[in-house]
């Protein structure tokens, strides 16, 4: 345990758990208030969450910049209309300095157990090092994108060559000239699988299921875009707000899933403009109603799987071997390293975390199989707890 923390007192009015988006939103808006009295418990050792770990080659966000930020810190200076890792890392850095908050979050402290205890109307929260604090009020900042899914292969554990998850990306290897398995289509890998493709000798990438992927409306924000966001900050808010309404305006499709097959046109040409090749283009092209899985967009993945190095595999993997991955039709392809671009646990993102609410049952107990909101009523009946 650093000093910092072993001298901070053990009554506070706040714990934040998390110094990633939410985390970082929380504390900064508790300090607008005037309300100084609050710890944030950060597991690594540097603010940032998702955009701390995820490093791994093209990785970016989907939703755009002036939109991905909060909307009491607008940053002119944005160099993309979608934002690249390092820019948003660097803007959840900026926004801990200038806003005072490092002070406040406790590096290298784990939240491993937090109970409600009614009769003092306080949460008893500990960390894995050992810290103990004892708060009015505890708020989960630790989002969903931290827990890496790791997929059950037979064998995966045998594997002679390098492994590693895109979350965890391991930049000390060199890919230059190596076969490569990719395992997953999703999110992360249709960034990076265009990135390492003309770097390996040969990449086959396993699919499941194929996303639907529609024209990402990337471009670069000039500096005269940018000097004017910085000059008339009103502007940048008018922007935000347009975006802002057009991404809820999505929420429709969603609610009535017919609507999207006025979508999904623009998906089926987008593919068939990039891949030429009618049997590839027919392995990529999903056979469910758009929106049940996420929407997926990118300029760059279809061309990437029309390189003469890339092969799109799928049939399903039985195994994983000391030298390869071999699929359930017999073929054994033979690889130096295997990319797990399979996702995250979303859905057991406390999983490391035991909660025990005011009428003593375990969160994570109460939520598994179907998370929900605790009953209104026993809301008030404790106004400090959690609901």
């Amino acid at each position: 345990m650093s000093d910092s923390a072993a001298s901070a007192p053990r009554d506070v009015d706040v714990v934040i758990v998390g110094a990633g988006f939410s985390g970082l939103c929380m504390a900064i808006q508790l300090r607008r208030v005037g309300i100084t009295d609050f710890v944030v418990l950060e597991k690594a050792d540097r603010v940032g969450g998702t955009w701390r770990d995820n490093t791994y080659p093209g990785a970016a966000c989907d939703i755009p910049s002036h939109l991905y930020s909060f909307s009491f810190e607008q940053n002119p200076n944005w160099t993309r209309a979608f934002p690249l890792q390092s820019e948003i890392q660097q803007y959840l850095e900026r926004c801990a300095d200038k806003y005072d908050v490092r002070k406040h979050i406790r590096f290298g402290a784990e939240v491993e157990h937090a109970e409600f205890d009614r009769a003092a109307g306080r949460w008893h929260v500990r960390t894995r090092g050992g810290e103990r604090l004892s708060a009015r009020a505890l708020v989960l900042g630790n989002g969903a994108l931290h827990l890496p899914a790791y997929p059950d292969l037979p064998g995966l554990a045998t594997f002679a060559g390098k492994t590693f998850h895109s979350a965890r990306w391991d930049h000390g290897y060199d890919l230059s000239q190596k076969t490569v398995a990719v395992v997953g289509t999703g999110a992360s890998a249709i960034q990076f699988v265009p990135q390492i493709a003309p770097v390996v000798r040969r990449l086959h990438l396993f699919q499941r299921t194929p996303a639907w992927v529609v024209p990402k409306p990337d471009h670069a924000i000039g500096e005269v875009a940018r000097r004017v966001y910085a000059r008339v900050p009103a502007l940048q808010r008018l922007v935000r707000s347009g975006l802002y309404w057009q991404h809820e305006a999505r929420a429709l499709a969603f609610l009535r899933p017919r609507l999207m097959r006025l979508v999904e046109p623009l998906a089926r040409r987008h593919l068939r403009q990039q891949v030429a090749d009618p049997q590839l283009r027919a392995r990529l092209a999903p056979d469910y109603r758009m929106g049940c899985k996420r929407v997926l967009i990118s300029n760059d993945f279809y061309p990437a799987l029309t390189r003469p190095n890339v092969e799109l595999v799928t049939d399903p993997i039985e195994r994983v071997e000391p030298t390869g991955v071999r699929t359930q039709d017999g073929v054994l392809r033979e690889v130096d390293a295997i990319i797990l671009g399979t996702g995250f646990r979303a859905t057991d993102y406390l999983s490391a975390i035991e909660i025990v609410g005011a009428d003593g049952q375990e969160l994570n107990e109460r939520w598994r199989g179907a998370p929900r909101r605790t009953s209104a009523s026993r809301c008030r009946a404790s106004r400090t707890s959690t609901c």
